[in-house]
């Protein structure tokens, strides 16, 4: 069964290939995705791998949690479900992009 995880504090640089060649080390890679910032598209540092079975995931924490990486060192652990942020229950959204924000009183 295959086993998600996290991997931080990756440089910039860092491609998906680099990082799908060194998991390689530790078992069968399924999949390498590296997270970026959805409005400038530059990477966050941080990304998820997801290898084929439990035994792969663990020699992969095993070997990289630590390991250096263009001089950085990687964080590697089990990745856990994203967490509900309740978006849809919390009223109007309000958007600051063109001005206003704060005190609405004084709009004509």
């Amino acid at each position: 069964m295959a086993k998600k995880l996290y991997v931080g504090n990756l440089s910039y640089g860092a491609t998906q290939e680099q990082i799908r060649e060194l998991f390689a080390q530790a078992g069968e890679v399924t999949d390498v995705s590296l997270v970026t910032d959805r409005d400038t598209g530059r990477p966050r540092g941080f990304g998820f791998v997801e290898m084929a079975t439990e035994e792969g995931a663990q020699e992969a924490i095993k070997k990289f949690n630590g390991y250096t990486l263009d001089q950085r060192a990687l964080t590697v652990n089990e990745a856990r479900p994203r967490e509900d942020r309740g978006g849809g229950d919390r009223g109007p959204r309000r958007d600051n992009r063109f001005g206003g924000g704060g005190d609405r009183r004084n709009r004509y």
